[in-house]
């Protein structure tokens, strides 16, 4: 698998090994400025809560009050807006959407100034209920801090897309679940093994049920992120003789939103207790913990649904069928057996449909996994939400490789074909 990983080191990749470095230093900025605090801000010591996820998304920089406080979550919370809007809800939307790469540029920057005021919105909340002052100018400045913290952010993000390696916001993510990890695993040893919950063999045994759990999760999201369908394609400006000899395929993968289904659900699921923490009413704060937190059964099932719906509807923004189709058509090839035009576009829907089920659920199921076990065995919501993080981590680092591999094996091409030219 990682065998293509050796042209890295080779003299024609030297513009990509800056790239990596690139990348390594914007990340290491990240790491800097979640242990620079707001000024005039303390930790926080309280428990947070469900807010705990915001917590691991910005590296623990809730927890201390750093600079980069709200990470870059903002920010998908205006993606989730504006792709649920591009579902045929504005026109405006829609026409973006149909308006191919033009229209996502246009959309990302929509993105970019809706995170920016979610930013200003989520900073102010997060200054009123952790501060615990009534100065309005000391709102305002620590507001305005948060603000341009995630607005660092997410431009370090798009140089990091733009001159780096992979996806800028989803390596920041998984930047800041990487740096809490190694705490995961200290609780769950604490809690399990020397806190005195558990007789010490017991605690032994569960942990390293933990451990077999983590590992499952990881060889689960990397057999979710390597499956794929294989289409055969026919192209009619080959003979039967040349296609039997070259078969061509169109490849759709089991689960070609990635983890990013994942990252919506909990965005979208951390909401409510972000409001609760405002507003300081009991009753709603019940409402919350009781029937909206995914540790509740009803909340449980909220996640799990909403790991579904945005699977469906990532995937199908990815993989456009009626797109697909005319590619199709333009390039003169079909699928044996389907007549082009409508019938491959509806042949391909459904195929993509049933992929999505299959790995929705799979995402689903390895997402359920810590939770469930945690529940049992009453651990504390860190650890269950490390889970989350390491599916999220190892389904960005896939991700991230892929492209990597891509570029080296194009390179290595390239490099061929011009020697072979001479």
């Amino acid at each position: 698998m990682f065998s293509n990983l050796n042209g890295l080191f080779s003299s024609n990749n030297k513009d990509l090994r800056k790239r990596i470095y690139f990348t390594l230093f914007v990340l290491a900025i990240f790491g800097l400025g979640t242990n620079i605090m707001v000024p005039g801000a303390k930790s926080i010591t309280q428990n947070l809560g469900f807010i705990d996820l915001l917590n691991l998304m910005s590296g623990g920089s809730l927890r201390t009050f750093s600079i980069f406080a709200l990470g870059v979550m903002p920010y998908i919370t205006a993606s989730i807006i504006t792709q649920l809007l591009q579902m045929d809800i504005i026109p405006y939307f829609k026409e973006l959407k149909e308006q191919g790469a033009t229209g996502r540029q246009k959309i990302n920057r929509i993105n970019r100034y809706l995170g920016i005021l979610f930013a200003f919105i989520q900073g102010y909340i997060y200054s009123v209920a952790f501060l615990g002052s009534n100065d309005t100018s000391v709102i305002l400045k620590t507001t305005v801090i948060l603000t341009a913290g995630t607005a660092l952010l997410l431009w370090l993000a798009d140089e990091i897309t733009k001159k780096g390696i992979g996806n800028g916001v989803s390596l920041i993510i998984m930047a800041g679940i990487v740096n809490t990890l190694p705490s995961t695993f200290q609780t769950a040893f604490t809690d399990f093994v020397t806190s005195g919950n558990f007789n010490t063999a017991v605690g032994i045994i569960l942990f390293i049920v933990f451990i077999l759990a983590y590992l499952f999760i990881l060889v689960g999201v990397v057999f979710t992120e390597i499956s794929e369908r294989r289409i055969p394609i026919q192209h009619s400006t080959r003979t039967i003789s040349s296609y039997a000899k070259e078969q061509s395929y169109m490849p759709l993968k089991l689960n070609s939103a990635n983890v990013m289904p994942v990252i919506f659900a909990s965005a979208l699921t951390s909401i409510p207790s972000l409001i609760a923490s405002f507003v300081n009413n009991e009753t709603f704060t019940n409402i919350v913990n009781n029937y909206i937190v995914y540790t509740s059964l009803t909340g449980f099932i909220i996640y799990i649904l909403l790991i579904y719906a945005f699977g469906y509807v990532y995937s199908l923004m990815e993989l456009n069928p009626k797109e697909m189709s005319e590619n199709l058509d333009k390039s003169h090839a079909y699928i044996p057996g389907i007549a082009p035009g409508e019938k491959t576009q509806a042949y391909l829907k459904e195929t993509i449909s049933r992929l999505t089920f299959v790995g929705s659920t799979s995402l689903a199921i390895l997402a359920a996994i810590p939770i469930i076990f945690s529940k049992v065995s009453g651990l504390s919501s860190s650890v269950t939400l490390g889970g989350t993080g390491l599916l999220i981590v190892v389904g960005v680092a896939l991700e991230t490789y892929k492209q990597l591999e891509s570029s080296i094996v194009s390179r290595s091409y390239d490099e061929r074909r011009r020697r072979h030219n001479r």
